[in-house]
């Protein structure tokens, strides 16, 4: 007998406590059993049946992509978190685009959003549930709805439409092989030059990159104080972002400082795209030679995971720093041997600081549906924020959300296994990690100059700075955006 699964209703949120949210509320017993119905309409149970979020799990490091052995404890502490980010959605949507919805002002365009937000959840659980028939036949109700210049939530939710058609599109049957994996050590590594558009558009227009720069160069400064021979080693360059802004200002600081500039700098640049940091290389001499710094480049051709201690040269009385951003994430496998591995060669290397910058969210859990939740409010507080800067149909907008942003949300809504390389963790994870790698905490004590900064760049209103345990985070609407921490040996 055939049986079909009965998925989420797109109806199905109740306004007081969403207890008609089946999927969620089943969460709480060891094994989800769905609600199975046969040809006739009679409903049946299944005695085993693998949970939802074991559906989506990859993070069991075996062959096959349905893992056996997921944790109730891990599943059904899930469920709560997940039920209060969707009932902050609803308050969320109500009090955002009340002047500029998709269906018009007022009432009328908050119950579009709503809607959209329902569906984007209910197709969700569809590719989650592997039920094609029913993904796609919302799959094609969204992409009507999800328009690229909509609303904030009408373009966000275009991106993550694109990245659940993908994750459809490579969904096989229960016990097969995994996802296509496609080794890379970032989104950027083969990028078009719509992407790398993109990205220049992003560090131009967005205060993200800029301000881990400015956090990071800070902190190299104060480093570099009253040394002669400086040795910074880049790992990824800002995802390859041309022309080195961060070093072109790192150089002029040097340049004049107290004192005298240091008698040589070295960079070392440290990632897959060699052409690219080759003609960074050669534009931060020039910068160099006009700011009277002494100043040497090279570049070490592997992907963090490949990388060994002798390959990057450090000579006698150089003083170390390691500065990554928005990098390190990508090396954030299942296990923590890949990731463990890169923080022992920094080590080795001695470095005086390491700069670590990244991404402020949850985006690397076992389950499906939870990282899906948490990209949804993370890149919709970006969006968001690009309305406060950008003209409705300005298309530098459309470039950035739908060649940057909509990469980082594919990566995260369609890949899993290796190819998974947008994994971006919460500012205290990275914490735990760093320490058990025997990294100590270098408190960042910035966060007044960090505003004044935001004011310098006319970022606009609705950017916030905080200082959180000693790390820097830059947040929308109060919305962790990204974090700058600082480590020693």
């Amino acid at each position: 007998m055939a049986y079909t699964y009965s998925v989420l209703p797109q109806d199905s949120f109740d306004d007081n406590d969403f207890k008609n949210f089946p999927i969620l509320d089943d969460v709480i017993g060891a094994i989800w059993l769905p609600t199975l119905h046969d040809a006739a309409g009679d409903f049946k149970r299944l005695k085993k049946t693998p949970s939802l979020s074991e559906l989506s799990d990859s993070s069991s490091t075996t062959n096959n992509f349905i893992p056996r052995n997921s944790s109730f404890a891990s599943l059904s502490s899930s469920g709560p978190q997940i039920r209060d980010r969707i009932k902050s959605y609803r308050k969320l949507y109500q009090e955002a685009e009340a002047l500029d919805g998709p269906g018009g002002d007022g009432a009328e365009g908050n119950a579009d959003e709503m809607k959209l937000v329902q569906q984007l959840i209910s197709c969700a659980e569809a590719v989650a549930c592997r039920d094609r028939a029913h993904a796609s036949l919302l799959l094609s109700d969204l992409r009507a709805k999800a328009l690229v210049f909509g609303s904030a939530f009408q373009r966000v939710a275009s991106c993550f439409v694109q990245g659940l058609a993908d994750r459809l599109a490579m969904v096989q049957p229960l016990g097969a092989a995994g996802y296509p994996t496609a080794p890379k050590m970032n989104i950027m590594d083969a990028a078009s030059e719509k992407k790398e558009e993109a990205l220049r558009l992003v560090y131009d227009i967005c205060p993200y990159i800029q301000f881990g720069h400015f956090v990071a160069n800070s902190a190299i400064l104060e480093a570099f104080e009253g040394e002669r021979l400086v040795h910074v080693v880049d790992l990824g360059m800002t995802l390859g972002l041309p022309h080195g802004h961060q070093w072109r200002n790192l150089i002029h600081s040097l340049a004049k400082r107290p004192g005298a500039p240091p008698a040589r700098l070295r960079i070392t640049a440290v990632g897959l795209s060699r052409d690219k940091f080759i003609a960074i290389g050669e534009e931060l001499e020039a910068c160099a030679a006009e700011a009277g710094v002494e100043f040497e480049f090279s570049v070490v051709h592997s992907n963090l995971e490949s990388l060994k201690p002798e390959d990057v040269k450090v000579e006698i009385g150089e003083v170390v720093v390691v500065n990554t951003i928005l990098q390190l994430h990508c090396v954030v496998k299942e296990s923590r041997g890949a990731l463990n591995s890169v923080l022992q060669i920094v080590h080795e290397l001695a470095p005086k600081v390491m700069v670590v910058v990244e991404q402020d969210s949850s985006h690397n859990g076992p389950f499906f549906l939870g990282r899906f939740m948490e990209a949804l409010h993370y890149y919709s507080a970006i969006f968001d924020s690009l309305d406060a800067v950008l003209p409705k149909y300005d298309t530098r907008r459309a470039k950035m959300e739908q060649f940057y942003f909509a990469e980082e949300i594919k990566n995260i809504v369609s890949c899993e296994g290796p190819a998974r390389v947008e994994r971006h963790e919460r500012v205290d994870q990275w914490r735990r990690r760093m320490s058990r790698a025997g990294f100590q905490p270098v408190p960042l004590k910035i966060a007044a100059q960090a505003k004044q900064w935001l004011s310098s760049i006319n970022a606009g209103e609705g950017y916030t700075t905080v200082e959180e345990k000693g790390c820097v985070v830059l947040g929308w609407k109060s919305k962790p955006i990204i974090a700058a921490s600082c480590w020693k040996c």
